[in-house]
């Protein structure tokens, strides 16, 4: 191969043989900070990125993981139904309560073959929001993504709550201490979903079935009784501390009207959930869409069956809700169906359990949807952009924070009583309904419609009928529940749907701002240091900071990004080698448990000890935006300046770069009636200008390095043939495998060479490409099998164009 050779020969020329080559060191012992250690004891040990990739969900899984919050919606439906009927139509409310459940089910069927339609094209996650966002625009998408927040909040508290009224149902005696009990269900889950408890996925779908097994023997045995005259009934006029049970009244009334739509608003609650499939539609195997479908549909099969049977039960008993909500319509179903016996009594507390597992199973679901959500939304720049970082556990844990207080809010708000949570709980459910059936019929009967499908227009008919009559249940819910608590839903729509656009401005006109390229760059001058620029994206606030740091006279600038999203990794790659960056080499290093601040400490501990405890200037971009920046952005910068003040031999430099100053000019010279984009880019250029640093610290004395492994010590290699990089000298010919951990990319400017930082448990090697840029697989964070002949590039062991092999992880 005589390129390879050409390449080695290159390298060996640049030996110097009185110091002997060394592998890279692998990492550095810095001491962890308190507050990490006490959330290592909290949380676990913290995931790394390639845990990520959940293992896809089978049918059978995937209908007990995500159909507990739409199932569990049986247990308290009917009953929410008969606390309205009751005080105004009396035991008639009995016979209304039939014709109305068969309503209910036919707007079920009805929203189920349009989301069967929603899996089969739109298999990315994000339900209605998605539906809304590319048929409607960011607009309309917003009121989608306003809906189902709402709806994962409420489902948090009104889930959890009626799961305590199960519990209460079965030992009265906690009837004092509702709220206590549903406070804490929801901080242990806020806090196991903080530990990453939403991975259990087997132990989440056991309440599903054990729900529907258990309540399929209650519906079957209470029918049987029926049938053979044993099934007892209750009288609703005696109860203590039932709803009162009215006299009667005609049906066409207004009052009776609207009642009767108000009992159906309540009803409504039972189709709660139903959009859960389309929201996670992409952890199903493939092939994704005809699997959700078919998923979904034994979802609503099941959840039809619960419904009608226990509006059945109900309506032949005279089960009454109670004013406290203890006990449940569904617990007094239960025990006259399974009866006063020994067996009878064990059978009621196992259904009990069961209604319990699965409502406390479905108020631990928006813990998985909402920051998932949250996080999408946020990607679009419609939401803080801190909800798109992964915490310790992978989980999108600010996310997680914001439900978890804003539902202990709501539920210390209304008592945790699940009929005043009900008014919060249909109008943003239904508007999710709407906005997908309004969706589904553009789709299909729009101009862009694919006219291949012959059936396109009985599809696009039957989503509009769905969009008509979801849109139909918010305003009778709206109007029906306005006093009891809906008038607050219709207030954050009409304040939140403005908020999430106005996020999206502010980051628009930030980009734009920064996106500006100045067309010199500031040529660099010599110096006796090595300085490290770290860049999360090719803006003015990036190039400010290069060009300071080429000021400095050093003899090694390196430019670094810290890879906590391989996606924009990628993007940034791109940008960096079109862009006019000089010769500045970018460092894609990895980050695989997301802690930003101790990757950049290893890296500069790394460089200190690699060039013999050289001074390392770490120069940190600091963008300010203002009040508002304060909220839409963190402060990495300050926390980073902050971890690198232990780090002996390096010193943090801040380099700020304000938006305001350039906007305000830019407005002001437009307001005078010139070009707003000629002046924007006037300050921008002038905004560009070196000024004095703030923020360095004061650099410490050069840690010793440690001395080599020793080959005793190590055990076996796990891949034959292969040699420990830390046993490496100079050798003819080695084969290594390791981890990629950084990725150095040359601009265009500069000689085309990639290097690439291979490391295992003993040590590190330099992988040298020459004549090439980037090598498509070859990123941070994958595994590589690389065999050349050893040579030395900066005083460090290196293979020069090895050949190599991607590794599985």
């Amino acid at each position: 191969m005589p390129e390879q050779s050409t390449a080695e020969n290159e390298v060996r020329r640049h030996d110097v043989p009185a110091v002997a080559a060394r592998p890279l060191s692998v990492t550095t012992s810095l001491p962890e900070r308190l507050s990490y250690r006490a959330k290592r004891r909290l949380l676990g040990r913290p995931l790394t990125n390639d845990e990520a990739a959940h293992e896809k969900l089978s049918n059978t899984l995937a209908l007990g993981v995500l159909s507990s919050d739409c199932i569990s919606s049986s247990a308290y439906g009917t009953e929410e139904i008969l606390l309205v009927l009751l005080p105004l139509f009396g035991l008639a409310s009995y016979d209304i309560l039939m014709p109305m459940t068969a309503v209910i089910l036919l707007i079920l069927t009805l929203v189920t073959l349009c989301y069967r339609q929603v899996v089969m094209l739109y298999t990315q996650a994000g339900g209605s929001y998605v539906v809304a966002r590319e048929n409607f625009g960011p607009l309309v998408a917003q009121v989608a993504a306003v809906a189902l927040m709402l709806d994962y909040i409420v489902t948090v508290a009104v889930q959890s709550a009626a799961g305590t009224d199960a519990v209460v149902s079965a030992i009265p005696a906690l009837d004092g201490y509702k709220l206590e009990i549903t406070v804490g269900v929801v901080l242990i889950l806020f806090y196991g979903n903080l530990r990453g408890l939403r991975e259990a996925g087997r132990a989440f779908a056991f309440p599903t079935y054990f729900f529907v097994a258990s309540m399929g023997v209650v519906i079957v045995t209470g029918i049987v009784k029926e049938l053979t005259g044993n099934l007892p009934t209750y009288d609703p006029t005696t109860a203590h501390g039932a709803y009162p049970v009215g006299s009667g009244s005609g049906l066409l009334t207004i009052g009776a009207v609207y009642i009767l739509l108000k009992a159906f608003a309540n009803g409504g609650s039972s189709l709660t959930g139903l959009e859960a499939i389309s929201n996670g539609v992409s952890a199903f195997r493939t092939p994704v869409g005809p699997n959700a479908r078919r998923t979904l549909v034994v979802m609503s099969l099941l959840l039809g069956s619960l419904v009608l049977g226990v509006s059945w039960l109900a309506h032949v008993t005279h089960a009454v809700p109670y004013t406290d909500g203890n006990p449940t319509v569904i617990s007094q179903v239960t025990r006259a169906a399974l009866g006063d016996s020994t067996w009878g009594h064990l059978g009621f507390y196992i259904v009990q359990a069961a209604t319990c597992l699965i409502l406390y199973t479905g108020a631990n679901t928006p813990f998985n949807g909402f920051p998932f959500l949250a996080n999408f939304v946020a990607q679009d720049g419609f939401l803080p952009r801190w909800l798109t970082k992964r915490g310790h556990r992978l989980a999108f844990s600010n996310g997680i924070v914001v439900l978890a207080v804003v539902a202990l809010i709501l539920l210390i708000g209304t008592g945790a009583h699940v009929d005043k949570l009900v008014a919060f709980y249909a109008i943003g459910v239904f508007t999710g309904f709407t906005l997908a059936g309004f969706g589904m019929a553009k789709h299909f009967l729009g101009q862009h419609a694919d006219r291949s499908d012959r059936n396109r227009h009985t599809k696009g008919v039957l989503d509009f009928a769905v969009g008509c009559v979801a849109a139909l249940v918010v305003v009778i819910f709206a109007v029906t529940k306005f006093t009891e608590g809906a008038w607050l839903v219709v207030v954050m729509f009409a304040v939140l749907v403005p908020v999430l656009l106005r996020l999206r401005r502010v980051y628009v006109a930030e980009a734009r701002l920064l996106e500006a390229v100045p067309e010199q760059a500031v040529a660099p001058r010599a110096s006796r240091s090595t300085i490290v620029v770290l860049v999360d994206t090719v803006d003015l606030a990036a190039l400010r900071a290069l060009s300071y740091a080429k000021s400095l006279r050093a003899d090694e600038i390196r430019a670094v990004h810290v890879v906590l999203d391989m996606a924009q990794a990628r993007r940034l790659h791109a940008a960096w080698a079109a862009d006019a960056t000089g010769t500045v080499p970018l460092h894609l290093v990895e980050c695989p448990d997301r802690r930003l601040e101790r990757s950049v400490v290893e890296l500069v501990a790394r460089i200190a000890d690699e060039r013999s405890g050289a001074q390392v200037t770490v120069i940190l971009p600091r963008r300010s935006y203002g009040l508002m920046g304060r909220v839409l952005h963190d402060h990495t910068a300050d926390k980073i300046s902050a971890a690198l003040s232990s780090v002996p031999g390096a010193v943090a430099t801040i380099v700020p770069f304000d938006v305001r100053g350039p906007l305000r000019h830019a407005r002001s010279v437009a307001a005078a009636g010139v070009s707003a984009t000629m002046s924007a880019t006037a300050a921008l250029d002038e905004a560009l200008a070196v000024t004095t640093p703030v923020g360095s610290s004061v650099p410490s004395p050069p840690r010793p390095v440690g001395a080599d492994l020793a080959a005793q010590d190590l055990p076996e290699h796990p891949h034959p043939g292969a040699t420990w990089i830390g046993q490496i000298t100079r050798r003819d010919r080695v084969r290594v495998c390791g981890r990629v951990r950084s990725v150095q990319v040359s601009p265009i400017a500069g000689h085309a060479s990639l290097m690439v930082e291979l490391v295992d448990q003993t040590g590190g090697i330099e992988l040298v490409f020459y004549g090439r840029r980037e090598i498509i697989g070859i990123e941070p964070g994958v595994a590589l099998m690389a065999e050349g002949a050893v040579g030395r590039t900066h005083g460090h062991l290196s293979l020069a164009n090895p050949l190599y092999t991607l590794l599985p992880r």
